[in-house]
């Protein structure tokens, strides 16, 4: 009697067959999926590549759906700009605005014609300092820029669009952060820092293993198949989603702990703010301010308050000295160019919230009189370099105790977050006269 032997040559065409029919069902349910997805529309695009002059830019052309906050179809024109198509010769007859900021500026959240440059723009036509000439804004913004990426912005992306002004839109809760190597918390992007007394660019991010691996053929696969296949974004912001959820809720358990013992120390106040993963929609180490009104965990408490000399509050001060010294270089390379320059504060979620008595809440919690101080810093060192700074907030909170709307935040999360429409067309609306006398001049 012939026997087979156990996993011989008998069993291995049947083990071949059902291997064929288990994968072929895993692709054609793959298939299926990836169909329904698309006929639903779903879209989740990776809107950011790696940038070795930035750390991260816009990926030129794509489009999808943004829906992480607010909900809009993006499109980036074909030079990386979530804008329009603009010719980089200047046309006859125009005045060109450029735009420089982060997330507010870029507006993912809202419809390209609802930002506030939009806004801006149609009411800037009307400005009978510009002799007629047609108006064009063209935004720059970036998620997750500091003044030191806005500044190389200007350098790698402005210039050669040839502006007669510069706007640069300040975010007095993050910007600070986000030119500080410390508070920052990633070395996968450029800064500026002070040696022997001098603001001297770091770009040593372009040899950081992470920025590196993100230029790898491997990673730039995976982010192809992001692009271009459904169900792996549907992965991946399934993955995303879960991890923010789970960074919440250990900030929610972190924030009762530390609120017996709150101190003003850097790390205290910046310890609320996590890295978000790269995702398909956001850059790589972006940090994301979504406060709820009366805590701001994605906010640096130190920011509304002096540093003082305290050791702790090393760190705050000199993220204050290169930011001023960032702006002030901005303003002066701008200015040798020929070309005007005005800056503008924007608006942190508790300066502008409804509510007094929550604004008040906040203020006696984190030991302030006002809302305001980097507000009035920023104006003051505009006073000292010679350009306008204009400040929002003040205006924004007006509006809000008047009106009782929130200006920030959408759906459940009205009052956190960037600003929804009505607080980009109010943005629009005040700026746009600012603007006139300061390119009138």
């Amino acid at each position: 009697m012939n026997h087979q032997p156990l996993g011989g040559a008998g069993t291995s065409p049947r083990l071949s067959v059902k291997l064929l029919v288990v994968a072929g069902g895993v692709l054609a349910g793959l298939l299926i999926f990836e169909l329904a997805l698309r006929l639903a529309g779903y879209t989740y695009p990776v809107f950011y590549a790696p940038d070795a002059a930035r750390g991260w830019s816009l990926r030129p052309g794509v489009e999808g759906w943004y829906r992480k906050e607010g909900e809009a179809y993006i499109r980036v024109n074909s030079d990386g700009l979530r804008d329009r198509e603009h010719a980089r010769p200047k046309p006859p007859d125009t005045l060109r605005v450029a735009v420089l900021g982060d997330s507010y500026a870029e507006a993912l959240q809202v419809e390209q014609e609802k930002a506030f440059w939009s806004v801006m723009e149609a009411r800037l036509q009307g400005c009978g300092g510009f002799g007629g000439k047609k108006v064009e804004v063209i935004n720059f913004g970036v998620s997750g820029y500091g003044t030191a990426q806005e500044l190389l912005t200007l350098r790698e992306k402005v210039w050669d669009y040839s502006p007669d002004v510069v706007l640069l839109a300040v975010t007095t809760n993050n910007d600070l952060i986000d030119n500080s190597r410390a508070l920052k918390g990633t070395d996968e992007i450029p800064y500026f820092a002070f040696r022997d007394g001098q603001l001297v660019p770091d770009d040593s991010f372009r040899d950081n293993p992470a920025f590196r691996w993100r230029q790898s053929a491997l990673s730039r696969a995976g982010r192809w198949l992001r692009e271009n296949l459904r169900f792996v974004q549907s992965v991946h912001q399934s993955h995303g989603a879960l991890k923010s959820a789970l960074d919440a809720y250990r900030d929610r358990r972190a924030d009762v702990t530390r609120e017996g013992a709150r101190s003003n120390s850097a790390a205290a106040a910046a310890s609320p703010d996590k890295d978000i993963p790269a995702t398909a929609e956001q850059p790589p180490q972006q940090k994301e301010a979504r406060p709820a009104p009366l805590d701001e965990p994605g906010v640096a408490n130190a920011v509304y308050r002096e540093p003082s000399d305290a050791a702790a509050d090393a760190v705050w001060k000199e993220s204050w000295q290169v930011t001023e010294a960032l702006i002030a270089l901005l303003h002066d390379e701008v200015e040798r160019h020929g070309v005007k320059f005005m800056a503008v504060t924007l608006s942190n979620p508790i300066q502008v919230h409804p509510d007094a008595s929550a604004r008040a809440a906040f203020m006696r919690r984190i030991g302030v009189e006002d809302l305001f101080y980097p507000d009035r810093r920023f104006r003051a060192l505009g006073q000292r370099e010679g350009f306008k700074v204009f400040n929002l907030a003040p205006a924004f909170q007006l509006y809000a105790d008047q009106h009782k709307v929130f200006l920030h935040g959408f759906g459940h999360e009205m009052g956190n977050g960037h600003w929804n429409e009505t607080g980009h067309a109010l943005a629009g609306d005040l700026i746009a006269p600012e603007l006139c006398r300061v390119a009138s001049d």
